[in-house]
Order: C-alpha cells, then sequence, then structure tokens
C-alpha cells in the first residue's frame, strides 16, 4: 500500500530543506562538527537507561549485553572519530609522477551530499547512531529510517535526533518498507543500507534510477573452521559467545562450524559446557535474562522451519532445540548431520541455530564453503600458522578474524564490509568516513611545465620526446 500522501509530500519537505542546507554543512570547520558529535556523544551517555529499557521492550536483551552491542560500540565509535576527524578532513598529499616534474597532487575530502541511512532491527541503536556519526563527520545532510520491527527502540531514535538536530540537518522518519521505498526513490547523494542481501538489491535498483552512490552492509553464511590443532576448550566459549549472543541474530554471528573430524566429539562437549556457563541450562536459560529473544514470531517461523526442514531430512539436535513461539524463544541449538544442500545449509540463519559439520582435509573446506556466496565473515581457530594463511588467502570475505569471532567488528581502524553478496563498500573509522565523502583529487601546475614540450604541432624532435616518455617514465 502506497505511503499516505500528507507523509509523502513531508518527506519531499524535508528533503529539499535539507537541499538547501547542503553546502553549508559541507563547508562546516572541523570544530563546527566535533562539537556535534560531542552533542551526540553525550546524550547517548546520559540516556543508556532508556535505550537499555526500549531495546529490552523489542528483545528481552539483557541491560549489559545492551550497553556492550549497542551503547559502548557506538560511543567508542564517535570517541574513534572526534579523535581522528581532524587529519582524516586534512587534505592528502600525494606523489606525481616525474614526467609532470613540477607538479604538486592532493586528494581533497568533501561532503558527498544528502544522506540517507536505513537501519535494521538486530542492533537497532547502533547501526543508526555509528554510521550517523561518520555522515555528520564528512559534513552531510542525513535522512534516517529506522526499522519498523524494533518500534520502541526506533521511537527513542526519533526522539533523540529531533531533541539534538534541526530537521533541516538530520531527520527520523518512521515507518515499513512503502516508507523506505520512498525515500530510496528520491536523488539521494549516497545511501547506507544495514539489511539483507534480498532487500539490498532493491535498494541498489532504486539508487540506480539516480545513480546514486551506496554502501551496502549484508550478511551471508559466516563459517567457523575449526582445526584439529585448535585450543578446543577456549574456541568452544569465544564461538558459544559470538554465535548465540543477541540470539544468534548478528550479521557476523558464525553461521556454521566446520570441524576436523577428529575432535569433533571432544568440541561438542566443550561448546555444550560453554553455552550453559554463558546463557544457562534448561532449567534457568529463561529465568536469568542473559538470553536474547527473537524479533517477531515471523522471524521465530522461519528459524523454527530451518530446524524442521533439516530434522525432516535426516539432521540431529545434539544440544536445545527447545522452542516457545508465545515467548518468541528459541533455545541456544547444535545441530549435526545437515546435507549441504538443505535450507538451512542455503540460506542465512540468523538465529539461535549452529550446524555443525565435519572436515577430512583442506580441499573439503574449499568444496562446502564455496557452496554458497562470499560471507561477510568467516572465522578460522588453529595454532598453525600455514594452516591459517592457506585459508585467509583461499576463501574471500568481507572480513575475518583468527582464533575469535565476531570481536573484529570492535576495530574501527579496519574496514567493515561485505563482497557482492554480502556487501559493497566498507564502513567504521576512517573507512567510513570515506564511505560518506567524496575524494577529489586535485593536480596543480606551475606556470611552466614540461607537459607543453609535448603539446602538438607534432615534428621529429617531439616524436622523441614521446618514444623517451613512454621509455623511461
Amino acid at each position: 500500500m502506497p505511503i499516505e500522501e500528507n507523509l509523502q509530500k513531508e518527506i519531499k519537505r524535508v528533503f529539499d530543506l535539507q537541499k538547501s542546507n547542503r553546502m553549508r554543512l559541507a563547508n562546516s570547520s572541523v570544530e563546527e562538527r566535533k562539537a556535534k558529535l560531542k552533542k551526540l556523544l553525550n546524550e547517548i551517555l546520559v540516556s543508556q537507561d532508556q535505550i537499555c529499557e526500549a531495546v529490552y521492550k523489542d528483545f528481552r536483551k539483557s541491560r549489559e549485553e545492551t550497553r556492550l552491542s549497542e551503547i559502548y560500540a557506538t560511543t567508542s565509535e564517535l570517541k574513534h572519530i572526534i579523535k581522528h576527524l581532524k587529519k582524516w578532513m586534512k587534505p592528502k598529499r600525494v606523489s606525481t609522477p616525474l614526467s609532470l616534474f613540477g607538479s604538486s597532487s592532493k586528494v581533497l575530502y568533501e561532503s558527498i551530499g544528502q544522506s540517507l541511512i536505513i537501519s535494521p532491527w538486530n542492533y537497532p541503536f547502533q547501526l543508526v547512531m555509528a554510521p550517523l556519526g561518520l555522515a555528520i563527520a564528512a559534513g552531510n545532510t542525513v535522512i534516517v529510517r529506522p526499522s519498523e520491527k524494533s518500534t520502541n527502540t526506533s521511537a527513542l531514535l526519533k526522539k533523540m535526533i529531533d531533541k539534538l538536530f534541526p530537521e533541516d540537518e538530520v531527520k527520523t522518519f518512521l515507518g515499513d518498507e512503502e516508507v523506505a521505498r520512498e525515500l530510496t526513490s528520491l536523488p539521494f547523494n549516497h545511501i547506507f543500507f544495514t539489511g539483507s542481501p534480498t532487500v539490498g538489491k532493491l535498494v541498489m535498483e532504486a539508487a540506480a534510477k539516480n545513480l546514486t552512490k551506496v554502501t551496502l552492509e549484508l550478511g551471508g553464511k559466516s563459517p567457523v573452521i575449526l582445526n584439529k590443532d585448535a585450543d578446543l576448550r577456549t574456541s568452544a566459549t569465544r564461538i558459544a559467545w559470538g554465535k548465540f549472543m543477541n540470539g544468534g541474530q548478528t550479521c557476523v554471528a558464525p553461521d556454521y562450524l566446520l570441524i576436523h573430524e577428529d575432535v569433533k566429539e571432544k568440541f561438542v562437549g566443550y561448546m555444550i559446557e560453554a553455552t550453559k556457563n554463558l546463557y544457562g541450562d534448561k532449567n534457568t536459560l529463561r529465568e536469568e535474562n542473559n538470553y536474547c529473544r527473537l524479533i517477531d514470531v515471523k522471524h521465530f517461523q522461519s528459524i523454527q522451519r530451518l530446524i524442521d526442514d533439516a530434522v525432516n531430512d535426516g539432521a540431529t539436535i545434539i544440544h536445545g532445540g527447545e522452542i516457545d513461539e508465545s515467548d518468541k524463544f528459541i533455545s541456544p541449538t547444535l545441530i549435526e548431520n545437515v546435507k549441504l544442500d538443505s535450507a538451512i545449509m542455503q540460506n542465512e540463519i540468523f538465529g539461535p541455530v549452529l550446524p555443525i559439520i565435519t572436515f577430512k582435509d583442506f580441499n573439503e573446506i574449499l568444496y562446502i564453503v564455496n557452496q554458497n556466496p562470499n560471507p561477510l565473515a568467516f572465522y578460522v581457530f588453529s595454532k598453525n600458522k600455514s594452516f591459517i594463511k592457506n585459508v585467509l588467502e583461499s576463501i574471500p570475505a568481507g572480513s575475518s578474524a583468527v582464533n575469535d569471532v565476531v570481536v573484529h567488528f570492535a576495530n574501527y581502524n579496519l574496514p567493515f564490509g561485505g563482497i557482492n553478496y554480502s556487501g559493497i563498500g566498507k564502513s567504521h573509522g576512517y573507512h567510513g568516513f570515506k564511505a560518506f565523502s567524496n575524494e577529489k583529487g586535485v593536480m596543480k601546475q606551475p606556470k611552466y611545465s614540461t607537459m607543453t614540450l609535448l603539446y602538438p604541432p607534432y615534428n621529429n624532435f617531439k616524436s622523441k620526446l614521446v618514444n623517451l616518455t613512454i621509455k623511461y617514465f
């Protein structure tokens, strides 16, 4: 159903208003931008109780997990941006070929312009505020469309943004996919989208009509590869944490585990133990408030179907499997004997279910991983440097971590993003600043330039100069 005419007009009004304000923000100083970022940072710090309450209402996520994965993940990046923004904004001098002797060259970082941020529901606060900070740092106007599924957090985001920024700088529009469709039809200069590959394709299709630049942070099936020489107990704890935090609803969560057949049984025992230690056993899992729920019944049912289809096709649940639709609850679940062509191995799970598959040799790893498009991330656990090197060099992915999972997301010196199906473009820190900027190459020529020696009309002397230029430069 198309959006209401009044809302459509309001979106267009704000878009035009921000268009008229674009150049003022583009020309704003580093101190002006840092002042806005500090204001945003302080508002987040004083609003921690409200943030935790909103996220809890949406997910039943524990307060401390929210403080770490939503608040700290945002404030740490904002602090990083504030600390380095002056350096990022400075023109970067670059070398000039000797054939252009006397010239000088530099790269200017200018605002990309009007930006649209469309965020998902799985980390509803962080995945709005972190890219918003980058967009502000780069001197852009911004329209934000948070997810309609995380209603409480989205409402809080709108309240905070309306309080902090005038609408000709930043504005939030709440609503469903029709609101997102209306926004993506407008000629923004940049769209920053986080979500599924399916919706990412629609965003890219809409952006193409206006030749709008996009950053797409998508997903995919991110594997964990565990070699037989890995520290099994430590690996189990780290994988259990990264897989089951946020109820498995993390874009870079381990999607399935490839483990050497010699250590599988021992590892499974450690994995079950680690899961119980982190989130509770069968009797306490739902009571201790450490374990997140799924976002809605629709998502619950999609995960349940993946489990049921796998079991009906011969898979075995070796831990967990408890479900309650009324509570949107699926316990941390380990499953084995899954077929590579089953739905659970062909689709991103995005929930608390970990298929465990054994391998015998390196070629088998590559065969299994290559059944799916390039993942957003993959993880390798091993003490063997040669094995680690071979894995890193053989599997294309957006990012990787060695002997841990998920934690690379917290290093803002690393580029974060996918590759093809799992995403386009990079974000975080300086890489995110560049995503919201136009890198303008500038070359300055002196009064007397060697290039004039190569201007027409051409003769034998200039022909020799061309030959020398090609040969030596």
